[in-house]
């Protein structure tokens, strides 16, 4: 079984180094057999305090397929919860290790970023290591944005097929290149390295092992990078230390009874989707119980309703589970609903910033509602004005238009649902260029979705028309607002204000 242990809203997988190869083992010869990529981040201090307040990243980590704890800081404060993780299990060990089981079992690695000569001398210090490897290539594109990489990069990658592809970008960067792009390269595996490729080349050294045993790698690096580094090792760490005591301090209590769930405990409504009843407290004791019967449900559908109304209490593990739960009814294209959340574990939820998550709502009833408003919809589904403007009839461009085709937007936004998109609002925009893209329901905005709205933009300037954002939640705004997007895309407070009179904006 999958075990998490959420730190600040990031659940991190509790595997030591061992297990940890045999999972990325796993997922390589998943990917060869199937066609399904996988997201894996080495996460640290530094990613939990920038991914509290960048919505994108956050998401990201959050729907990874694997998390490592790359920081003596998460095993710390795992320990602190009570729920000891094995060991830190840290990139720039993990991948030279990878490396030796790649060449052993035939597997080939792309490195992709670092600085112009890196990533060779990376390649070529791996490959005199282990001379069975098998390299399938080697970029180091210019700096860009995300956005404005350049496509070619992507096409490269795509002719080498590797099974393991090594993004050494920096954080969190490198996270939200592979979530944008991951469907189009379509490797097996692909993590996040950040500096590894560096230490691998000897272009910086590593601590020495006892500054490493004792969690002092960041001290060593600190001194050798201090006007780089100062930021992420001491204003960071003092951020971890702050959000990490909030998350201690919400979930503190004493002993708690343990909780038996029955044998069986779901119950399937329809051929789609069951019902979990639970009561008591779910912690490190029981959660295990909760993950098996989840499991159990998901083999025979593929969405869950989860019924927490006499639940009194949740640890970092049991949201684990929860969160485990939820990954593996998406990846079936299902989903998770979690009914009568009791307002303590709402506060929890709220501090872990997994709230937006997961589904809440107020009961069983109401989630089988939003499960058939899902399935009766889709993606990108549309509630158009009666009557539409002729194709003939072109409005000018501040012209008043007569109807807004209203389109409503994906809870994800992201690469998974991006080309959706385009290809619905393209067709609306043929018949009539003047769009609003109600955000209502929509509670991640990735990379990919940013780009999705810029094309948008386009295809409708192209008709003389406008696009207009409506019901952007907190989260949507700020990931606009990171990349200045909001300088660019006309946003309104909901679908009332933005169906007013063309104005300039």
């Amino acid at each position: 079984m999958r075990k998490l242990i959420v730190i600040s809203g990031i659940p991190i997988d509790d595997l030591n180094v061992a297990e940890t190869l045999d999972r990325l083992e796993e997922f390589v010869e998943i990917g060869r057999a199937t066609g399904k990529n996988h997201q894996i981040a080495t996460v640290n201090a530094d990613f939990i305090v920038k991914a509290m307040t960048d919505p994108e990243l956050r998401f990201l980590l959050q729907e990874s397929d694997l998390l490592m704890p790359d920081g003596m800081p998460l095993v710390w404060g795992s320990r602190l919860l009570g729920l000891p993780m094995e060991e830190r299990v840290a990139g720039s060990d993990i991948v030279p290790m990878l490396a030796e089981r790649a060449a052993q079992k035939g597997y080939s690695l792309y490195l992709l970023g670092a600085a112009p000569g890196i990533a060779q001398q990376a390649a070529d210090t791996l490959r005199e290591k282990f001379p069975t490897l098998v390299i399938a290539g080697v970029n180091s594109p210019p700096y860009s944005s995300v956005l404005e990489m350049n496509a070619q990069v992507v096409q490269d990658i795509r002719q080498a097929r590797p099974d393991i592809l090594l993004v050494a970008f920096g954080n969190p960067k490198q996270e939200k290149w592979i979530g944008m792009y991951r469907h189009q390269v379509n490797v097996p595996v692909m993590i996040g390295v950040g500096a590894t490729l560096d230490f691998i080349a000897g272009h910086v050294s590593r601590a020495p092992q006892w500054m490493q045993k004792n969690g002092l790698e960041w001290l060593f690096r600190l001194a050798q990078e201090p006007r780089r580094l100062w930021r992420r090792y001491v204003l960071d760490l003092f951020s971890f230390g702050y959000f990490f005591v909030r998350q201690w301090w919400v979930m503190r209590s004493g002993k708690q009874p343990e909780l038996i769930l029955p044998k069986s405990s779901f119950m399937i409504v329809d051929q789609e989707t069951a019902v979990i009843d639970l009561q008591g407290p779910i912690t490190i004791q029981n959660h295990e119980d909760l993950y098996r019967t989840g499991q159990e449900a998901l083999a025979e559908v593929s969405s869950l309703v989860i019924n927490l109304e006499s639940v009194t209490f949740l640890d970092s593990t049991a949201v684990g589970s929860l969160v485990a739960l939820t990954k593996d009814a998406r990846s079936k294209q299902g989903e998770v609903l979690l009914a009568n959340v009791p307002e303590n574990i709402k506060r929890t939820l709220d501090v872990l910033k997994l709230a937006s998550f997961f589904v809440l709502v107020p009961s069983v009833e109401a989630a089988f509602a939003t499960l058939r408003e899902e399935r009766g919809t889709g993606v990108g589904t549309t509630a158009v004005a009666p009557t539409l403007p002729s194709p003939a009839a072109k409005p000018a461009p501040e012209a008043s238009p007569a109807q807004w085709t209203i389109v409503k937007v994906a809870r994800r936004l992201d690469a998974n649902t991006a080309n959706s998109l385009i290809e619905q609002c393209e067709a609306h925009l043929r018949r009539n260029p003047f769009l609003i893209m109600d955000f209502a329901a929509t509670v991640f905005l990735a990379s990919a979705g940013l780009a999705a709205l810029v094309k948008i933009q386009r295809l409708a300037e192209e008709q003389n028309g406008k696009v207009r954002l409506a019901n952007c939640s907190e989260d949507v705004n700020r990931v606009i607002q990171m990349v200045r997007f909001d300088k660019v895309l006309a946003l309104y407070k909901d679908v009332a204000a933005a169906t007013g009179q063309l104005e300039s904006v």
